[in-house]
């Protein structure tokens, strides 16, 4: 049962991350491609918890919480970015 809800799950999860992937090259506005960014780095983070579910692996669980902190400190960097012009006061 884990294996078949994992193999729809990663299908599903590599679904959204393309359609993500298609909202960041194609979004109308700069906050549109924020949002599609950060949206890919909850998708891939999702991705990779359940492929290491699916094969087990402990290990993975250590790279999703960094890919989660570079998602975040990405997202707020440029949310300060847009509203400011600048990063670096």
């Amino acid at each position: 049962m884990i294996a078949t809800a994992a193999a729809i799950a990663t299908a599903l999860l590599a679904l959204a991350l393309l359609l993500a992937g298609f909202r960041l090259l194609r979004g109308p506005t700069v906050a549109d491609r924020v949002l599609a960014l950060d949206t890919c780095y909850v998708n891939a983070l999702a991705l990779i918890v359940v492929l290491g579910v699916r094969r087990g692996d402990a290990s993975s669980f250590e790279v999703a919480i960094v890919i989660a902190l570079l998602g975040f400190v990405g997202t707020v960097c440029f949310a300060k970015y847009l509203l400011r012009g600048d990063v670096i006061e």
